[in-house]
């Protein structure tokens, strides 16, 4: 195993050293989170021979999560700054973490991070990780906190990884109570998953404990979800009930709406829609059938 580079901030002492976890152990919260966001926002590049890099470029006014990488990689590392003209502004400010240890590259690969294009590519670990502190750095990278238009607070994630997004619903869920499912946006197949009212509230003060390591602009945006009371003109919209296997199977059997949405206590108008669903093969058969 090649030698480590020194860090680049000195360690206090050899006892210091010896209790630091290992680098990017996923157990470890700072470290999940630090790989969440390097899945969504690095890119991993590869180089003649060993030569390579990893980059993070973010807004300048986001360096601070660049430092606190830079503080949390025992290699040696930079963080630089560049000035360009985008389709946004005439002159955008962006700072740039640059890490080249071969050790450093060849772990974050090994965790799930893939050489070059990687936006479908990407997926939860598969070893033990600290899953809402993973989840806060994809969210952080490629997702948004805050209040839409009408002053409804909001947590949502963009990703064209189906197993990030499948991540997401199921792991929110668990959390919200609120159920997800995925469909890719026809405009770029992306997954556009979003969280409102009291579930945006639940997920996001998850998601961003106190004294977590995060985006400073997303940590403050997501306690300020808190402050949102719905009003009382406002209707709470039901949870949608889904159709399970046996109620596919006993509205095949009736072959007639008004009868099975007797027999299910639902409506007339869901029972004819699934059951022309369930005709058409726009939705699979229940096994047995």
């Amino acid at each position: 195993m090649a030698d480590r580079e020194p860090n680049a901030l000195p360690c206090a002492s050899d006892e210091s050293r010896s209790t630091a976890p290992e680098f990017m152990d996923l157990e470890v919260p700072d470290y999940a989170y630090m790989f969440g966001f390097l899945q969504a926002d690095g890119h991993l590049s590869k180089g003649t021979g060993q030569k390579g890099r990893m980059t993070v470029e973010l807004s300048a006014r986001d360096v601070g999560i660049l430092r606190e990488f830079q503080r949390l990689t025992p290699y040696n590392s930079t963080i630089t700054g560049r000035t360009r003209t985008t389709n946004f502004a005439a002159s955008h400010e962006s700072s740039i973490w640059t890490l080249c240890a071969l050790e450093a590259r060849t772990k974050l690969n090994e965790l799930g991070l893939p050489y070059g294009r990687k936006s479908r590519a990407i997926a939860p670990p598969r070893v033990v990780f600290s899953q809402r502190d993973y989840l806060r750095g994809v969210v952080d990278a490629d997702g948004s906190v805050g209040f839409t238009a009408k002053g409804l607070p909001f947590v949502s994630l963009a990703t064209a990884s189906a197993a990030i997004g499948a991540y997401l619903c199921f792991y929110a869920g668990r959390i919200t109570g609120v159920e997800r499912s995925l469909k890719r946006n026809a405009r770029d197949g992306i997954f556009n998953i979003l969280y409102t009212t009291e579930a945006a509230q639940k997920l996001g003060a998850h998601l961003y404990y106190p004294g977590c390591l995060s985006l400073d602009r997303k940590r403050t945006t997501a306690a300020a979800l808190g402050t949102w009371s719905r009003p009382a003109i406002m209707r709470v919209a039901p949870d949608r009930r889904r159709w399970t296997p046996s109620e596919d199977r006993l509205l095949l059997a009736l072959n007639n709406d008004a009868a099975a949405a007797k027999e299910l206590g639902r409506t007339e108008k869901s029972c004819y829609i699934r059951l022309w669903r369930l005709r058409t093969g726009k939705t699979p058969l229940p096994a047995g059938v």
